[in-house]
């Protein structure tokens, strides 16, 4: 794991720019928000997610995150069907500004074309470089 200016960036992820993750579980992905993410809207207080057997489209909206600050769309960062919702995290939001890594992640996917939409995300390496970009922007 990797500090950029305070904001967390695990090994062993993809990234979205539209502050996703992924982890690839054998014939499945889990999802969820970044550390970059959660930080940046605050305290997160209600999450909507969708019901297992969804079927979502990279880069289209699944759901949204709602904050003190904000309503946010979460982006999907994979294709594929939902198998399974972290339904914790809808009945304490605020999983996703403890633990966004771990016990806050959100959705369990059965991609549908991974091989393809992985070269769509950013790996390790270049999620750091992004976010010592947004950093130096922000």
């Amino acid at each position: 794991m990797v500090k950029v200016e305070g904001y967390e960036v695990p090994e062993g992820l993809y990234y979205t720019k539209d502050f996703e993750w992924i982890k690839v579980e054998g014939d499945k992905i889990r999802m969820g928000l970044t550390d970059y993410a959660q930080k940046q809207l605050r305290e997160i207080v209600y999450a909507e997610l969708p019901s297992s057997g969804t079927v979502i489209k990279q880069n289209e909206p699944y759901g949204t995150a709602e904050s003190v600050k904000a309503v946010s769309d979460m982006i999907a960062a994979i294709s594929g069907t939902v198998e399974e919702i972290n339904t914790e995290v809808q009945s304490k939001p605020e999983i996703l500004n403890e633990d966004p890594y771990g016990k806050g992640w959100l959705l369990i996917v059965k991609p549908s074309n991974l091989q393809a939409e992985l070269s769509n995300l950013m790996d390790f390496n270049q999620a750091v470089q992004w976010h010592k970009t947004l950093v130096k922007e922000g």
